[in-house]
């Protein structure tokens, strides 16, 4: 049995996210179809005689000197449902992602790093019991830990595969803004407009009848950030401008804006001008969805 591996943390991409009132608990109802990237973090696991976290990569800086994340907590919680409360792990995270960008990003090093810890230690825990501590780190740890196409109800915790969903060419662009879950959801709740309504799928599941179907739909909480944040705003007109870019949206609660494509060479393409256009943003060419 290895003692080590590694993982990839994918981008967690809302296709369309729409939000109702919260409820008496403070949580928002909502409705999403959730695509996972095959860009992302990447996060490695040693078994080790003492719990260690190191951080590298081009966002590591948001993350320096943090001893208490989603990763170390969820390993913590890991050792205790697997009855097994010496294990401990050196963690180590590329932080490739932009922080507080709308991609899930701790939620999926958090569901990386319960996947590698299960591996190393001959799979103590089933996949409830996985999903269990995944959801003791909030809403979208189990969806994180799954980490595969699936639409996502309830407080975003109750989940339903989605295999039909073809590959999407797709181009991820961060205007260097970060943009805070909290914040945005009070805004959103200041003049909230939006009800989680779950729409029917759609009747073509091309990748043109998918974005087709996607124009129709909407992200609750993109006026709210956007408002927050104007630098988000320059992000979507300037994806939108593109002339590869079918459909662009904010996704989760922002700042990063997706641009979806026909496919992942327009993708790339676009990657490329806007890059070009814009230097000082972080952007990045993927595949959302579809099989492996």
């Amino acid at each position: 049995m290895a003692d080590a591996a590694t993982a990839l943390a994918p981008a967690k991409v809302n296709l369309f996210l729409h939000v109702g009132l919260p409820s008496a608990d403070g949580y928002h109802p909502l409705a999403s179809l959730v695509a996972f990237a095959d860009v992302g973090d990447w996060v490695g696991l040693k078994i080790a005689d003492a719990p260690t976290f190191a951080v590298e990569g081009p966002f590591a800086g948001a993350l320096a000197g943090e001893t208490d994340n989603l990763v170390t907590r969820a390993l913590a919680h890991f050792a205790v449902a697997a009855q097994r409360p010496g294990l401990a792990f050196a963690a180590a995270l590329d932080k490739r992602l932009p922080v507080a960008a709308g991609l899930g990003g701790g939620s999926s090093d958090a569901g990386a790093a319960l996947r590698l810890a299960n591996g190393l230690t001959g799979r103590p825990l089933d996949e409830p019991a996985l999903e269990a501590v995944a959801g003791t780190l909030g809403a979208d740890g189990p969806m994180c830990l799954r980490a595969e196409t699936a639409w996502a109800t309830g407080r975003g915790d109750v989940l339903q595969p989605e295999p039909r969903l073809p590959a999407l060419g797709a181009v991820l662009v961060n205007p260097g803004a970060p943009s805070p879950t909290g914040a945005v959801y009070r805004a959103y709740d200041a003049a909230v407009t939006g009800t989680a309504d779950q729409p029917p799928p759609p009747a073509d599941w091309s990748p043109a009848g998918v974005i087709a179907w996607l124009t129709k739909l909407r992200n609750d909480l993109e006026a709210p950030a956007v408002r927050l944040e104007p630098r988000i705003g320059e992000a979507l007109a300037a994806v939108r401008a593109d002339p590869g870019v079918a459909l662009a949206r904010m996704s989760g609660s922002g700042a990063t804006v997706f641009g979806l494509c026909l496919d992942v060479a327009a993708a790339e393409a676009a990657a490329v001008r806007l890059q070009a256009a814009y230097p000082d943003w972080w952007v990045a060419a993927c595949r959302l969805g579809g099989r492996a």
